[in-house]
């Protein structure tokens, strides 16, 4: 008897544990899942009882998580398809965007190349394949090594539609699984390049982007992304199935508080502007 009474006291304290608790979900975006562990971190220190597990893969995969339930958050460094909209609704999923911070896809050089700046044409013909040699933009003579996203990244998507208009990646473009491998191969091959996010770079140096063949080239930094000067920038989100309530709307608005955004720029992303995240909030 005394033994049963122990195992319902046992079942009772367990049950209490899950229902005074919660355990959130995050997948997607490799460029944003640097940020979602952070957030996740600290949220966690702050609230006991909640567990937050974070995990990349790609935009792509965190919408098609977000879609068969098997996310809570989906993180995002592109907007949903139209063809994933129309997914959502065959499975009754409302989606839900909140814009969570913003950042440049930075175009990487191995730190020994001399080019400093390239043209967003310039950068679409290198990547689709009709500039192949660095002498082509000014640079030596030696062929133009390429490393890229996989087609499942919302920076591969972004870039895409952005600066190749929507023409399709050459060939020989190197994808890599995501944007630390694109900055790791970067930085060991001279005759490289890549892009990516911006928080991400690390031993390579970053080229300016020209809006046009005759404008001042730009770098990525939190100042021309956030007003918008440098030529590739873009808001970074995050989907839920519906408008979040409970926990999940207390940690989104958690992220979008100054706390939040503070430690978003503490990584080297590009936190968004008072008047962006007060917009963003849940209401």
């Amino acid at each position: 008897m005394k033994t049963a009474l122990l195992v319902v006291a046992a079942l009772l304290i367990t049950a209490g544990m899950v229902i005074s608790g919660a355990t959130i979900t995050i997948k997607g975006s490799d460029t944003l899942v640097r940020l979602g562990q952070r957030w996740a971190e600290e949220y966690m220190k702050h609230n006991e009882g909640v567990v937050i597990q974070v995990s990349g893969g790609g935009s792509g995969t965190g919408f098609a998580a977000l879609l068969n339930g098997a996310t809570d958050i989906c993180e995002a460094s592109r907007d949903m398809k139209a063809k994933e909209h129309k997914q959502a609704e065959k499975v009754n999923v409302e989606p839900y965007r909140v814009s969570v911070a913003l950042d440049g896809i930075a175009v990487f050089l191995n730190e020994e190349n001399a080019l400093k700046e390239f043209s967003l044409a310039q950068l679409k013909g290198i990547y689709t394949g009709s500039i192949t040699n660095w002498k082509e933009v000014g640079g030596k003579d030696a062929r133009i090594i390429l490393y890229g996203r996989e087609n499942n990244s919302g920076t591969y998507a972004f870039f895409k539609e952005h600066v190749l208009d929507k023409e399709d990646y050459s060939d020989y473009t190197q994808t890599l699984p995501g944007t630390a491998a694109v900055v790791n191969a970067v930085s060991k091959d001279v005759n490289g390049i890549g892009y990516g996010g911006l928080a991400w770079a690390k031993g390579v140096k970053f080229a300016g982007v020209k809006q046009t063949d005759t404008a001042a080239a730009i770098l990525p930094s939190d100042e021309t992304v956030s007003n918008g000067t440098y030529p590739i920038s873009r808001e970074l989100y995050w989907f839920f199935n519906g408008k979040p309530t409970g926990e999940l709307k207390k940690l989104v608005n958690w992220a979008l508080s100054e706390e939040g955004q503070k430690l978003a720029a503490e990584i080297d992303y590009v936190p968004l502007s008072r008047e962006m995240a007060k917009a963003n909030l849940v209401k």
